[in-house]
C-alpha cells in the first residue's frame, strides 16, 4: 500500500479539532514534504520522524513522501503529531498492517532513539476522543491525565517500537485503568489562622456564598492576603465535571494543578494585559482562565497598570473572554471569582487619620484614582480590614475553621441550586425581581440609599445579588430590612 491515514488531534483553544494524517509514497527523488499549514515544530518533525523510525529497527523509505495534515485550512501545530506521522510512514510504505489504526488516535513527539515524550492538552484531546468514540494511543507519561476521564480506553507506550509491536501482534499493550479521583477539598491555608477581623470574615463568608466580587483596603500588615488566601477553603467542593474542566485547561496550558481544588491564582502587579486574559499569536489561556470556577486574587490593586486592569471589566460581566486574531476567534471561559487588596495610600496608612501617613490629600487623590470608577463599580463588597488591637492578636479563643465556615457556604450555595440553578452573583435585574423581592421598607432603605450614594443601576442591582445571599445564609426566603442594610454596609463606605 502506499497510502495511509492515520487520526490524530490540534489544539484550538480549549477544542481539539480532528486532524487527518495522509501520508502517500511515490516514485521520484527521496523527499519529505508536509503540507496543511504546519507550524514550524511540525515541519521538524520530518527529522525527528527519520531518525526514530530507523533507530527502532524499521527502514525509512527512499521515495517521495507527501504528507498532508487535514483540514489544510486549520493551523498545525506543537510536536504531538510526531508519532501518527511515523506510523502513517510506516503503514504507507508496507512495514505495518493496513486497517488496523482506524479506531485509534495518536499523539506524542518521537526522541530521536523512537522514545516517546510528553505532549500538552492530554485531557483535552482526550475529551474529544471520548466524544468521537476512538481509542487513544499516547506516550505512557500522559497515561494517568488521560485516564481520568472514564469510558475511553487509554493505551500508553514508551517507544515508537512498542506501538508498532502492538499493531503488529507481536506485543499487546493494554488499555490503562480509569482512574478514580477524590474530589474533597484538601487545602493547607485554613481560616483559623485568621485572628479578630469579624467584620472581613463575615464578608468573605457571603463573598464565597453568592459567588461575588470583593475588595479589602487597609494599611499594610492587617491580614487583607492572609484572607484572601483562605477564600478557596470556603467555598463548595467542585464536581467530578467541573474538575475535568479545570484539569482540561491547565492541561492545554501546561500548568501544574492539584486535582479536585479549586484555583487560585495571584499574578503579580507587572503582569501584562496578555498574561491576565490571554493571547499570543497562538492564542493561550491567561491568569482569568486559570482562575475559572475558582479565585483570581490581585494584590497591590493600584500597582497594576491601569490598561491592565481595564481588561478584566468586559470579562467579570461575561464569565468568557474572546480572543480575536485575523483568521479565528477562542474563547476561553473566564468564571472566576474577583479578589482584590489595596493600602489606602502610597505609604499605606492613612487609615482612620493615622498619624504615620505623610501623603498628601492630592497624592491619596492620585492614588487611589488609578483604580477606574467602572472597575469598582463591578466589585460587590468593599471591605476595610481595620489595624488589629495587642489583645486580638494574643488572644488564644478557638475560631471558626474553614470547614465549619464552609457548611454554612454549602447550604446557602444549595438553596440558590434548588432555587435559581445558578449562584446570585449571576442574577439578572428581571430574576432579581422574581428571586430578590423587598416590603415596603426594605424598598424605602434602597431608594434613601441610592439619593444619597448616588448608586448607578449596576451598583444598585449588585447590592441586590448581595442582601439575597445574606438572606440565604440565614436560610430566609424573603429579604429582611437587616438584609439590606447590611449588603448597603459593604458598599457605602467607598461611594
Amino acid at each position: 500500500m502506499s497510502f495511509a491515514k492515520i487520526y490524530t488531534r490540534g489544539l484550538l483553544g480549549l477544542h481539539a479539532p480532528l486532524i487527518e494524517v495522509e501520508v502517500h509514497v511515490s516514485q521520484g527523488l527521496p523527499s519529505l514534504t508536509i503540507v496543511g499549514l504546519p507550524e514550524a515544530a511540525v515541519r521538524e518533525s520530518k527529522d525527528r520522524v527519520r531518525s526514530a523510525i530507523i533507530n527502532s529497527g524499521f527502514q525509512f523509505p527512499t521515495k517521495r513522501l507527501t504528507i498532508n495534515l487535514a483540514p489544510a485550512d486549520l493551523p498545525k501545530d506543537g510536536s504531538r503529531l510526531d508519532l501518527p506521522i511515523a506510523l502513517g510512514i510506516l503503514i504507507a510504505s508496507g512495514q505495518l498492517p493496513e486497517n488496523t489504526t482506524n479506531d485509534f488516535e495518536f499523539i506524542g513527539e518521537l526522541a530521536l532513539d523512537g522514545h516517546l515524550r510528553p505532549v500538552s492538552g492530554t485531557l483535552t484531546i482526550a475529551m474529544a476522543c471520548q466524544m468521537a468514540g476512538h481509542n487513544l494511543m499516547l506516550p505512557s507519561e500522559n497515561a494517568d491525565e488521560a485516564s481520568q476521564l472514564p469510558n475511553i480506553k487509554v493505551f500508553s507506550a514508551s517507544h515508537l517500537k512498542a506501538v508498532c509491536d502492538h499493531f503488529l501482534d507481536l506485543h499487546k499493550i493494554c488499555a490503562t485503568k480509569s482512574l478514580e479521583k477524590s474530589f474533597e477539598n484538601q487545602y493547607k491555608n485554613d481560616l483559623v489562622d485568621v485572628k479578630g477581623q469579624l467584620r472581613p470574615r463575615r464578608a468573605l463568608e457571603i463573598a464565597a456564598a453568592g459567588g461575588h466580587s470583593l475588595l479589602f483596603k487597609g494599611p499594610p500588615g492587617t491580614g487583607k492576603t492572609l484572607l484572601a488566601s483562605r477564600l478557596s477553603s470556603i467555598l463548595p467542593p467542585l464536581s467530578a465535571q467541573e474538575n475535568l474542566e479545570v484539569a482540561s485547561i491547565y492541561s492545554i496550558s501546561n500548568t501544574r494543578h492539584s486535582f479536585g481544588q479549586r484555583p487560585f491564582r495571584a499574578p503579580h502587579h507587572t503582569a501584562s494585559a496578555v498574561a491576565l486574559v490571554g493571547g499570543g499569536s497562538n492564542p493561550k489561556p491567561g491568569e482569568i482562565t486559570l482562575a475559572h470556577l475558582g479565585v483570581l486574587f490581585l494584590d497591590e490593586l493600584p500597582e497594576f497598570d491601569r490598561k491592565v486592569l481595564e481588561v478584566l471589566r468586559q470579562p467579570l460581566e461575561s464569565k468568557e473572554i474572546v480572543i480575536s486574531r485575523a483568521s479565528r476567534q477562542i474563547t476561553f471561559p473566564a468564571n472566576f471569582q474577583f479578589v482584590a487588596a489595596m493600602n489606602p495610600c502610597p505609604c499605606g496608612y492613612a487609615f482612620n487619620q493615622d498619624s504615620r501617613c505623610q501623603c498628601s490629600a492630592d497624592a491619596i487623590k492620585r492614588y487611589q484614582n488609578r483604580i477606574s470608577g467602572p472597575l469598582m463599580d463591578r466589585i460587590d463588597l468593599h471591605i476595610d480590614v481595620p489595624p488589629l488591637k495587642p489583645q486580638d492578636l494574643q488572644d488564644t479563643t478557638p475560631v471558626e475553621n474553614s470547614a465549619t465556615v464552609r457548611e454554612r457556604v454549602i447550604k446557602a450555595y444549595d438553596l440558590q441550586m434548588q432555587r435559581q440553578g445558578f449562584l446570585n452573583h449571576a442574577l439578572s435585574p428581571k430574576q432579581l425581581e422574581q428571586y430578590a423581592g423587598l416590603d415596603e421598607a426594605s424598598q424605602k432603605i434602597m431608594a434613601v440609599a441610592q439619593q444619597r450614594l448616588n448608586l448607578s443601576a449596576r451598583a444598585y442591582h449588585r447590592i441586590m445579588r448581595v442582601a439575597r445571599t445574606i438572606a440565604d445564609l440565614d436560610v430566609q426566603n424573603q429579604i429582611q430590612t437587616h438584609h439590606v442594610s447590611e449588603a448597603l454596609s459593604y458598599r457605602s463606605q467607598n461611594q
